[in-house]
C-alpha cells in the first residue's frame, strides 16, 4: 500500500534491531521498510548468510535506503549487543529455560521508559528457518514473543519485524485512535445543527408525519439525536436542507396537481 510522504517529517530512533544471520537478501530488505515504516532506524546484522551488502536487500526496501545505509555488521551476537543496556530476544518457541517472557506491547512501554532514561536496548530476530539458538536467547535479558495461533506461530523477518516496530510505535502516539476526515469542511456548529432541526420538523409536521402528539416528543429526540451522532458538516448540513427542501417541494406540487384535476378533497 503506497504511502510515502516525504514532505511530512521523518520518525527516527528507538531501539535497535538486529537480525542474526539473516539468509535472504530480500529478507533483510522487506525488514527494513517494516523498520522505518515503524520509525526504527539502526539495525546491525550478524553475520548475513549472502553477505553485504546486497543489491537484492536494496530493492526489497522500497526505499527505506536511510535504513540499509546506516545498517552495521558484526561477526557475532555478542559484538552487536555489546554497547545495548537491555535486550530482548524475540522467539515464538518454549526453549525449557527459566525466562521473562513478555508481548511486544509491553516491551515497547519498558524501551520506552529505558531509551527516555539514556539507556539503550534492542531486540534480537534469528534466522528465517531456525530462530535463534539458545545461545543467542541466553544472552538477552528477555524473550519476546508474539502471542498468537499456538498452532501456528511463526513470522517471517519483516511479519517479526513489523509487529514489534508497530507496538514500538504506537506506544508513543499521543493523537487520538479515532478522527473524522471531513473533506474540506468544516464541522458544523450547533446553531447551524438547531437550524436543520427546525427546517426538518417543521416539514415533518406539514407532511403529516408527526402528527400523533403522543409519539411526537419522542419521535423528534430519536432524530434529533441521529443526527448528533452523524457528526455533520456544514456542507452536509447544507445538502440535507436542499433534500428537505425539494421533498418538500414534490409534496406541494402533487397537491396542485390534484387541486387542479380536481382530486382534492
Amino acid at each position: 500500500m503506497a504511502g510515502t510522504n516525504h514532505r511530512r517529517p521523518a520518525v527516527t530512533g528507538g531501539p535497535v534491531v538486529i537480525l542474526v544471520e539473516p539468509q535472504l537478501g530480500e529478507n533483510i530488505g522487506t525488514a527494513a521498510r517494516a523498520m522505518l515504516n515503524c520509525g526504527l532506524d539502526d539495525l546491525r546484522l550478524v553475520r548475513p548468510r549472502d553477505g553485504w551488502p546486497s543489491d537484492k536487500a536494496v530493492a526489497a526496501a522500497s526505499g527505506a535506503d536511510t535504513v540499509l545505509d546506516k545498517a552495521r555488521l558484526y561477526p557475532n551476537v555478542p559484538a552487536a549487543i555489546a554497547d545495548l543496556v537491555h535486550v530482548f530476544a524475540a522467539t515464538a518457541r518454549d526453549r525449557g529455560m527459566v525466562r521473562r517472557e513478555v508481548t511486544p506491547r509491553h516491551a515497547a512501554t519498558e524501551m520506552r521508559g529505558w531509551l527516555g532514561a539514556g539507556e539503550p536496548c534492542g531486540v534480537l530476530i534469528g534466522p528465517e528457518r531456525t530462530g535463534l539458538v539458545n545461545d543467542d536467547v541466553a544472552l538477552a535479558d528477555t524473550v519476546l514473543t508474539v502471542p498468537l495461533n499456538p498452532a501456528f506461530s511463526s513470522l517471517n523477518l519483516a511479519q517479526a519485524v513489523l509487529i514489534i516496530g508497530y507496538e514500538w510505535f504506537i506506544s508513543g502516539i499521543t493523537a487520538p485512535p479515532e478522527i473524522l476526515r471531513r473533506g474540506g469542511s468544516r464541522p458544523a456548529t450547533k446553531a447551524e445543527l438547531l437550524n436543520f432541526f427546525d427546517h426538518l420538523e417543521e416539514e415533518l409536521e406539514s407532511s403529516g408525519f408527526l402528527r400523533n402528539r403522543e409519539s411526537r416528543p419522542h419521535m423528534v429526540r430519536n432524530l434529533r439525536s441521529l443526527f448528533q451522532r452523524a457528526q455533520c458538516t456544514e456542507q452536509e448540513l447544507r445538502t440535507l436542507h436542499g433534500v428537505v427542501t425539494a421533498f418538500a417541494g414534490r409534496r406541494e406540487r402533487w397537491h396542485k396537481t390534484k387541486r387542479v384535476a380536481g382530486l382534492d378533497c
